[in-house]
């Protein structure tokens, strides 16, 4: 396991395949926007050397940021792909007190919140938080939540 794992000594949290796999059947998505080489998933990503929130963001776009400090970054260039003509689909900490969830986040198109708690990364154990899938596109909000239940992942 990585000891980095639960603590700040990483801000990376490799999104599970079989979640992604989930997502990417509804969407097709055409841009990993925060990935490495490693653990990229969509065809095209950016890996940190790319800088993500420098490059553009169009088609159909997933995003794991970083979520250490500056995650807010992240979660505005979404949003303002998005509003650009983009879709954006990002995996995202629930953190419903912090500034750039009721800046941006409650402005989404849809929020699911995520039953349970993922294991990023192939990681046996889950995450000590709770996470959130959040839909940035055109089109009218669909206010409140909605609530997703994982699949069991074999």
């Amino acid at each position: 396991m990585n000891d980095g794992m639960y603590s700040s000594n990483t801000d990376e949290w490799s999104t599970p395949q079989g979640f992604y796999d989930q997502w990417d059947a509804i969407y097709s998505f055409t841009l990993d926007a925060a990935a490495t080489p490693d653990n990229a998933k969509a065809p095209r990503y950016y890996t940190k050397d790319d800088d993500g929130l420098t490059q553009p963001w169009e088609g159909t776009v997933w995003c794991n940021p970083p979520y250490g400090r500056g995650i807010d970054k992240w979660i505005q260039k979404g949003y303002v792909a998005a509003r650009n003509g983009a879709t954006v689909v990002m995996l995202i900490p629930a953190r419903t007190d912090t500034r750039w969830w009721h800046d941006y986040v409650a402005k989404a198109y849809q929020i699911f919140l995520i039953k349970g708690r993922l294991k990023f990364g192939g990681h046996k154990d889950s995450a000590p938080f709770p996470s959130a899938v959040v839909v940035f596109r055109t089109g009218e909000h669909r206010p409140g939540f909605h609530h997703y239940q994982q699949e069991a992942v074999k």
